[in-house]
Order: C-alpha cells, then structure tokens, then sequence
C-alpha cells in the first residue's frame, strides 16, 4: 500500500450526496483537502426530506473553494431518479470524469409500527436506496469505461435493530446486500464498492419522541466531541482511495474507533438426512454454536461450504 504522505485525491473526481451538512459535509471537505474535485449533492431539507433549501450545498462548495480547491453544487433531490443521472452528467461535464460516489444522503422518519406507514416506508427507501442505486447506476458505465472507480454506501448500526425507526433500519439493511452483491460484479472492472456504519451524532439519528445523546448528556463535552461527523470521514476516505485493499466490506467508524462489521455463519448441525423438529430442538445449542464460524466471500463461496458434504 503507498504510504500516508501519498494518499491523496490529485485529478480524481467525487460526488458526495447530502453533502451540505453533517457527515456529508465533513467527507466533502475532507476529499476536497485531499486534492479530489467534489460535487457537493444536497437540497437542502429537513431531516425528514421536507422542504428545500440551495443554501447548504452552496455554503460547503463556497468553504472548499476559499480553501482553494474545486467543488460545484448541485441542490437536486436524490430521491428522483432522473435527479440522479443529472447529478452524475453535471459532475462529468464540469469535471470530466468521475471516481467516487459517496453515497451518503438519508432522510429519517421516527414512527413505531404499524403507524409507519406506506409514505414512511416509500420515502425513506426513495432517498436511501433509490437514491444509491441510481446515482451509482449512473455512474457505473463512465468507471466501467475508465477501469477504476470507487463506490461506498452508507449502511447504519441501527439494522441491528431499531423499532422506532423501521423504515429507516430496513433501507440500510437493503444497502449491505446491494453492497455485496455489486462489489462482486465490480472487482474484475477495477471498481470497488464498499459500505460505511458511521457513528456520530446527525439531525437523521436525533429523535423527536425519545432521549439522544444530546439531550441526555448535556454535561459530557468530551462524549459529543468523540461523536462529530469528522471523525467518521477519514475512513470514507479510506475506502474512496485508489489503495483501498478491500471490496464489500462494511466498516463501522465514529467516536475515535474503526472496525469491520462482517456476517458470519456458524458451521452448524448436520442431520443424518431426515431432520425432525424433535431433531433441530435438541440440536439447537450446536445449530448455535459460534466455534468456528465462517465469514463468506460471496454466494458462492457460502453455498459451497454450506453444501461441502454434497460433494464427492
């Protein structure tokens, strides 16, 4: 891998979506410090996607250039799927080409269930995973041309379980399969595709109806700085660089700490070839048992451990 002095972004090219505030800014300004030239996505609305406003797109974009380096705005709404090819023609007709796709815009709608209805569901997928999947779909033919390209996703913790904020966790569960699966089409045209699992404090993770972080610590300075959004875009830009060593990863960064986020697979009970249900209750703690899981590469690579005593 080249070493720190040399991981910089010289002629290569990023879009960074929701980048007028929070951790899309600071991954915008980062990239921007770098060398990379940025299209600064945003339009500007509510943490619930209501509304709009041209002024943080244009604020960051005005930031980075007064610190001499190049950005555009563009204030059009990801959750749109023509918005999408329009934000990636404008990146390449202003800048030529394009890299990175730091997929970062969300939206977030706190509401229990079954009272998070349809447009709770539909809208939070539109911004979250519509908007990825076009913009990134947009973008793929010019890295595909290029052979190289950088692709990240935004996943979030809150998969892990989040019953306030269904709508939410469910779209960035979908984000990890679409991550898994493109990075597996994307590696032999030199693009890599990986997911980011920030943790830090965003108007997206604050909820209106129970305790934050904020509101509950008001007198632990130290906590609320450890969670600024910075501190999560150096491993975005990690991932967005051309030595990026992995491909389909989840990273998990925030709060001073980075790690790997993987799905494992325990290796299981195997029956004699006629299970019962009597069988799988008894089994149940070697079913379980986390000694010597697994970690697969792909489908393929799980099916064929999976499947192992089929063959021969």
């Amino acid at each position: 891998m080249n070493q720190s002095a040399d991981l910089r972004f010289d002629d290569r090219v990023a879009i960074v979506t929701g980048a007028g505030r929070g951790l899309g800014r600071a991954h915008a300004l980062l990239l921007a410090k770098l060398g990379a030239k940025v299209v600064v996505n945003d339009f500007g609305g509510s943490k619930e996607g209501e509304g709009t406003d041209t002024g943080p797109a244009n604020e960051v974009v005005a930031e980075i250039v007064a610190a001499g380096g190049e950005a555009v705005a563009d204030t059009s709404d990801i959750g749109v799927e023509a918005n999408c090819h329009a934000l990636v023609e404008r990146a390449v007709a202003q800048f030529g080409r394009i890299d990175i796709i730091v997929n970062n815009a969300g939206i977030s709608r706190w509401a229990t269930f079954p009272e998070a209805d349809a447009d709770n569901l539909e809208r939070t997928l539109d911004v979250h995973l519509r908007g990825t999947w076009h913009t990134t779909r947009a973008a793929w033919p010019y890295m595909e041309a290029q052979g190289y390209g950088r692709i990240i996703t935004t996943t979030s913790t809150g998969m892990l379980g989040l019953a306030d904020n269904l709508a939410y966790a469910t779209a960035k569960g979908a984000l990890i399969g679409f991550t898994r699966s493109l990075a597996v089409a994307a590696a032999p045209k030199g693009i890599l595709v990986n997911c980011i699992a920030p943790n830090a404090i965003t108007r997206p993770s604050l909820s209106a109806t129970k305790p934050n972080i904020v509101t509950a610590t008001p007198a632990n300075p130290a906590l609320l700085q450890a969670m600024e959004t910075g501190l999560v875009s150096p491993m975005v830009a990690f991932l967005a660089h051309e030595s990026c060593p992995v491909n389909g990863e989840i990273l998990v960064a925030g709060a001073n700490r980075f790690s790997r986020w993987f799905l494992g697979i325990t290796p299981g009970w195997l029956s004699d070839g006629s299970p019962s249900l009597e069988e799988i209750a008894d089994h149940w703690e070697e079913i379980n048992d986390q000694d010597g899981y697994y970690v697969p590469e792909s489908l393929n690579d799980w099916s064929s451990r999976f499947m192992a005593h089929l063959r021969g």
